[in-house]
Parts: C-alpha cells; structure tokens; sequence
C-alpha cells in the first residue's frame, strides 16, 4: 500500500475511533455539555471525566512519540511555531465558546451527530462553517 494511501487509511481510522470514543462517552449529546455548564442547577460532570481522560492520553501518548526521530508515515514532525496571542486566536477561541456554551456542540461531537440531524445541530453546522469562511477572509498577521 503507497504511503500516501496508508496516511488516509490511518487518519480515517482515528477519526473512527475518535468519533466512538465521543458517542461512547455521550459527548454527542448536546443536555451532557449543557449540564456540565449548569453548576448551580443539576450539574453533570462527565464532561470533566472525558476531558481529564483526554489530557491523561495526550500527555502519555506525545511522550512515547515524541521518543521517534520522525513519525511513522510523514517525514518530519509538524508542530505549531507560532506562540504570540492575537486578536484572532483570541476572537476564535471566544466565538467557539460561546456556541459551544450555547449549542450545546462542539466540531467533534457535532460531526459524528449528524446522522441525528436536528434543527439546532444544523444551525450550528452552518454557523460553524461560516466561521471557516469569516475566519479566511480576515487576513493573517504574519
């Protein structure tokens, strides 16, 4: 199998397995997030229990592959360079918060959600692909 081919075999199966792991944990359930957010009412932690797992999976696993001079089907390691805030991290990451808080969804969950396709699931998806277009429209400092 040509590596280019294996390359989208691999990030075909973690997609899978990371779209089973939000459906297993519930996260696909906008009242889960909702919840969570709801500390004074009847609050939900699961969502700290996935992300914590998250964290804990990250951490190990960057360890044991930052070990290797190179990864397994690429040439080189692509890691972010840069490390300045700007308005448009800043900008995104709010906008982010805030339909995430609303909606109840986030990228993930919302992509492996749309075999349930709800009214409010496909506002989100469309305000979420809106955002990729505003967020190519506004230029980059460099």
């Amino acid at each position: 199998m040509k590596t280019e081919t294996l390359r989208t075999v691999m990030g075909y199966i973690a997609g899978l397995l990371f779209g089973l792991g939000l459906a297993l944990a519930g996260m696909t359930d906008p009242a889960r997030v909702l919840g969570f957010l709801d500390v004074a009412g009847a609050w939900d932690p699961t969502l700290m229990f996935v992300l914590g797992g998250a964290v804990v999976t990250t951490f190990i696993g960057y360890r044991l592959v930052f070990r290797r001079l190179r990864p397994l089907l690429g040439d080189a390691f692509q890691l972010p360079t840069r490390q300045d805030l700007d308005a448009r991290l800043i900008g995104g990451s709010a906008l982010f918060g805030i339909g995430w808080g609303l909606s109840g969804y986030c990228p993930g969950p919302a992509i492996a959600s749309v075999g349930g396709l709800t009214a409010p699931l496909f506002a989100m998806l469309v305000a979420m692909v809106a955002g990729w277009f505003l967020a190519r429209a506004i230029p980059a400092r460099e």
